[in-house]
């Protein structure tokens, strides 16, 4: 309490008290209102895509736009009659979590090694590797297309897993750096005290630690990848192509068909959608624990 405060009579600290608590109920509601008005705009591109896939034909440009229509699956309909929706989508699974595995297998225990490390140096080699994560996609696509026509996987899913995992496993690597350093090491050197190994402290002690920060890291590593369209559409070709490409095929050379866009859309969307909302305490667990 302040010192101003604390020199009111007894029967006035009441009513001081009210009038803090009605202060920030009023300062709560302010910011719940700002809250629901960002939600709202964010929102708004969401909802016309939902209602869009399915719109008739006829209503898509309506003047003025209204929500209120009859609905349709015919777009649906339609994206089944022109593509192969199952191969799409197993594309963009294999993709998305191959290049999160590798990115894992590699980044966690790199993570851990820097963060356990003597040198000075170790911090920043961490941050070398998030600037790596900042290198435009585009800078990288003509050495990697060279690199996978000449091995010979041009046109394969590994093509996309390899420069996913490249640049996803530099953002796990300086995610989990900053996670293991948070941990305090005693269980660990409690571990090595009663005969165990590094690795085996790393595997059996440190590893069951973060795992609210592997499950955000895997988070990150199969969004980058799901919604990954440059990449994809340079290094696939027309049986290994993921969602994020066919949505291209809905821009013809004279017109765009919306109902077909939003509709597949759904099918890019929702899965991403579902894994974030039922993982969604780990995720933030894991970016809240892992950031000091």
């Amino acid at each position: 309490m302040s010192s101003a405060a604390s020199t009111l009579p007894a029967s006035a600290l009441p009513a001081v008290r009210r009038r803090r608590q009605t202060a920030l109920q009023r300062r709560i509601m302010i910011e719940r209102i700002a809250l629901v008005a960002i939600i709202l705009v964010y929102m708004i591109p969401v909802v016309w895509l939902v209602a869009t896939a399915y719109k008739p034909p006829k209503d898509m440009f309506s003047s003025p736009p209204s929500f209120v229509f009859t609905p349709t699956l015919h777009n649906f309909q339609r994206v089944f009659e022109v593509f192969d929706v199952w191969s799409l989508l197993k594309s963009s699974i294999i993709i998305s979590l191959g290049s999160a595995a590798l990115s894992l297998l590699l980044g966690v225990p790199a993570g851990y090694a820097l963060a356990r490390s003597q040198s000075r140096y170790a911090i920043w080699v961490a941050y070398f590797f998030l600037a790596i994560r900042t290198v435009p996609i585009i800078a990288t696509l003509i050495p990697f297309y060279l690199m996978m026509r000449d091995i010979g996987l041009l046109g394969t899913w590994w093509a996309v897993i390899l420069i996913n995992t490249t640049l996803n496993c530099a953002f796990v690597t300086w995610m989990m750096f900053s996670y293991f350093r948070s941990l305090p090491r005693d269980m660990e050197e409690a571990a090595l005290t009663d005969g165990c190994t590094q690795w085996g402290a790393f595997i059996r002690v440190a590893l069951p630690t973060v795992v609210p920060g592997i499950i955000a890291s895997t988070l990150f590593c199969v969004m980058f990848s799901w919604n990954d369209f440059l990449v994809a559409m340079f290094l696939t070709n027309l049986d290994s192509k993921p969602l994020s490409v066919a949505l291209l095929a809905a821009f013809g050379t004279k017109d765009i068909t919306w109902g077909t866009l939003g509709a597949l859309a759904h099918f890019s969307t929702v899965p991403i959608m579902l894994m974030a909302l039922f993982m969604n305490r780990y995720f933030v667990q894991g970016l809240t624990k892992g950031v000091h």
